[in-house]
């Protein structure tokens, strides 16, 4: 695979307007570098994403064991106290 393939993305005038207002908001160099840094932030959200639908099934998969484990213990929460 070479390392500096060129490539060239056709925008249509809207987006085109986007890509210019965001590169001077973010004082990038280029539009490359705008698509760059958008493509970055769409990995890091889908990746957050994932990784918060996989706490959320882990969660839900051992709620009802930690439950039941509560309320076995439950009878100990007084114990020493007079």
């Amino acid at each position: 695979m070479k390392t500096n393939t060129k490539s060239s993305i056709t925008l249509p005038a809207e987006e085109l307007r986007l890509v210019k207002r965001l590169k001077a908001r973010l004082k990038l160099k280029s539009n490359v570098d705008v698509v760059r840094a958008g493509l970055k932030l769409l990995q890091d959200t889908t990746e957050r994403e994932a990784l918060r639908d996989q706490y959320r099934a882990a969660s839900a998969a051992t709620r009802e064991s930690v439950l039941q484990e509560l309320d076995d213990l439950d009878h100990l929460a007084g114990e020493g106290t007079d």
